[in-house]
């Protein structure tokens, strides 16, 4: 594994301290997220695929099955915050590549758990067979434990001073504990077939997407900027943002569960109804429901107003989301 941090060679207007060029910018100066999102996103791609980089020994499998749990595409929204985060301190884009790699393999790892027959038990991902159904169970098993180590090792090998590697790590651990997206898994399966309020149903999508989510924005953050008593309103922000924005993603995979066909998904719908899962669409209503990712993602942009222009990158990624919502679950 590599684990040695370079930075990169600019391209698309990107420099290697993460500011973008006049190409990224509009006429009104602007910055134009499509740029900087499909660099963000290339980047950690291209960065994942170097740091999973080893060869098997000709006898497994793992290493193939771990690119393909992590290199199959998605919308990258989790190391997408990071980058955004990390821009208020103008933290090497190096640096941020590296922490939102180790943030998708986090991720990954948790989709390829979540897939298992234990778990959810789904066939598709991204539009492709989930690692369970490809490689076999037992190796989708390792594949997540794997790409666990492998985050966290990259955040120990980060270029940087010892306390941002811990604070790094402790926030992604803490992101997958027991208080964040294992417990959330366990409260998930615990809750199936059950009738159950709404508050614990937020409950537990605030512990397995919206802890994750917390933990990218954070990251990002941290790389730049400690968390101390003079960035407490700064870190106060960021929660509240992704407090928001974290609950709002996972609102909106419900309604998409609901509505949306496989091709849009990438994965099999309506799961959830035939699984006995409740969720915030079947207990609020389709409509209730997309008002109230609406209403969060409101919420979230008013976090970070304070944060004036350094946020602008993150106020972006809101506005995806809200694209987003609107084209694959319009107004009824």
């Amino acid at each position: 594994m590599q684990t040695g941090s370079t930075p990169h060679d600019d391209r698309a207007g990107v420099s290697a301290n993460g500011g973008l060029g006049a190409q990224a910018r509009g006429a009104s100066g602007r910055l134009l997220p499509e740029i900087w999102m499909q660099d963000g996103a290339k980047r950690v791609e291209q960065t994942l695929a170097r740091l999973l980089c080893a060869e098997d020994d000709g006898e497994t499998e793992l290493m193939a099955a771990m690119r393909y749990a992590t290199l199959h595409g998605g919308k990258r929204t989790r190391a997408l915050l990071c980058l955004g985060a990390g821009a208020l301190a103008d933290t090497p884009a190096y640096m941020l590549d590296d922490v939102g790699a180790a943030i998708e393999m986090m991720h990954a790892c948790t989709l390829v758990h979540d897939d298992l027959p234990a778990m959810d038990d789904d066939v598709l991902r991204r539009g492709f067979p989930t690692v369970h159904v490809k490689f076999g169970e037992a190796t989708a098993i390792l594949v997540g434990d794997a790409l666990q180590a492998h985050a966290f090792l990259t955040l120990a090998s980060l270029d940087a001073p010892g306390d941002n590697r811990i604070a790094l790590v402790r926030e992604l651990a803490q992101a997958v504990s027991a208080e964040g997206a294992a417990g959330g898994q366990a409260m998930d399966l615990s809750l199936v077939g059950k009738h159950v309020e709404l508050d614990r149903i937020l409950v537990m999508h605030r512990m397995k997407c919206g802890a994750l989510v917390r933990a990218s924005v954070r990251m990002g953050a941290l790389c730049g900027i400690a968390e101390d008593a003079a960035h407490a309103a700064l870190y106060c922000a960021l929660d509240r943002y992704s407090a928001c924005f974290g609950l709002a993603l996972q609102v909106i995979d419900d309604i998409l569960d609901a509505t949306a066909d496989t091709a849009t998904l990438g994965k099999t719908p309506g799961k959830d109804a035939a699984a006995g899962k409740p969720t915030c669409a079947s207990i609020m209503g389709l409509q209730a429901a997309r008002q109230f990712a609406l209403d969060l993602l409101r919420d979230a942009g008013e976090a970070i107003a304070p944060l004036g222009p350094r946020a602008e990158r993150l106020s972006q990624l809101l506005q995806r989301a809200n694209a987003y919502l609107f084209k694959h679950a319009p107004c009824a």
